[in-house]
């Protein structure tokens, strides 16, 4: 999971952010979730925080069970212009819920019992070259919106595994990566670069 503007669409918040802190670096989490409706006044104290100038990024993660479409609208403008260094985290129940027009200016990840347990066939803690060149090769035709759960999937089993470095370019990388993804880049080219950073990055084990 990356730390970008986005929306997530997932059943338990607590755990989605939880796997968001496990992977930030410097950035400063304002967490603004409600039990039920996120409400006009909750954008207003957002809009607020977003235009309290920062060195650091801020990631602003907002969660509710319902955001109406008012309160979407309102959202709208900052999200579209928003200031320097303050990224936008929106957590819902249902995809459906989410306006075209906030989907058409953040990328949406949907997290569900599936993709918590995606099975890449790919052992990424003991991972060698020819491994990666097989894998790469079975994924020639995979499409872009299939290779972004693919690679969030990788990055996360390798944080899990401990078995890599993670250091401020691999994480840029990463994020980079989903970027260009998103943007239309080739998913095989994207996929080559994480797998070849991760074995530049593994760690050496002692005898």
């Amino acid at each position: 999971m990356m730390i970008k503007s986005q929306v997530i669409i997932c059943d338990d918040f607590e755990h989605t952010i939880a796997k968001l802190e496990s992977v930030k670096k410097n950035q400063r989490f304002i967490r603004i979730i409600k039990d039920d409706n996120f409400l006009v006044e909750d954008v207003e104290y957002v809009i607020e925080k977003a235009s309290i100038a920062s060195e650091d990024e801020v990631v602003i993660i907002m969660g509710a069970k319902k955001f109406s479409d008012i309160v979407q609208n309102k959202l709208l403008k900052i999200l579209e212009e928003p200031p320097k260094n303050i990224i936008f985290i929106i957590l819902a129940n249902q995809k459906a819920m989410i306006l075209d027009t906030i989907k058409s200016r953040l990328p949406m990840l949907v997290i569900t019992n599936k993709n918590s347990s995606y099975e890449l066939g790919l052992n990424v803690e003991n991972m060698t070259l020819q491994n990666v060149y097989d894998f790469i090769k079975l994924h020639q035709k995979t499409p872009f919106n299939e290779m972004q759960q693919i690679v969030q999937a990788i990055v996360e089993k390798a944080l899990k595994s401990n078995r890599y470095k993670f250091d401020y370019k691999a994480l840029e990388l990463f994020s980079n990566s989903i970027k260009a993804l998103n943007m239309g880049s080739n998913p095989q080219f994207i996929l080559s670069a994480v797998l070849l950073k991760l074995l530049a990055n593994k760690k050496k084990i002692e005898r």
